[in-house]
């Protein structure tokens, strides 16, 4: 069964499964220097390329505010959601029936990675803190792994929310 893009309008559509389509994903890759993984991908890897970047995105942030509909399928468009840039002194909310330009361009970057490379991929040497090969022992830094959502993405999303770490993370504090 072939893949069918169904891009979130606004609505909080309860069958969307991208925030970005190939059109746009074609527009924002007009200036982009590096696009040429993007410009050779066929229509079908384009649209698969979204909606995988689309459900890493909603996997790996947690956006502010909350979702406009219970029923919707995707985490945007949402409620309260602060935007730093928006009218007002120190901001204002992003408007409940959009997905802000810059969710789209962030799925429209991550896409394009995931053209390039598969992110979700383990890395090397993963659960492995030395490898022993003959004689020759390997060790592994995980330091250096790739992120799954890359910097230039995270960058774009961070104004509107966290990025969830595996290392790190929040412990509830209950006073009794």
């Amino acid at each position: 069964m072939a893949l069918t893009l169904i891009k979130e309008d606004g609505t909080g559509r309860s069958d969307a499964n991208a925030y970005a389509n190939a059109a746009d994903g074609d527009a924002y890759h007009d200036g982009h220097l590096y696009a040429t993984a993007w410009t050779g991908a066929t229509a079908a890897k384009k649209d698969a390329a979204l909606v995988m970047a689309t459900r890493l995105i909603d996997a790996q942030f947690q956006f502010d505010g909350a979702k406009l509909k219970e029923t919707q399928a995707l985490q945007w468009p949402r409620e309260g959601c602060h935007d730093p840039d928006a009218d007002g002194w120190g901001g204002g909310t992003v408007a409940s029936n959009v997905v802000p330009k810059p969710v789209i361009e962030a799925t429209c970057e991550m896409a394009r990675e995931l053209l390039i490379a598969d992110r979700t991929a383990a890395p090397a040497g993963e659960g492995l803190k030395y490898q022993n090969v003959g004689t020759t022992q390997t060790g592994y830094d995980k330091s250096d792994t790739r992120p799954v959502i890359s910097r230039v993405a995270q960058g774009m999303l961070s104004k509107f929310g966290t990025l969830l770490n595996r290392k790190g993370g929040v412990v509830r504090l209950v006073r009794s």
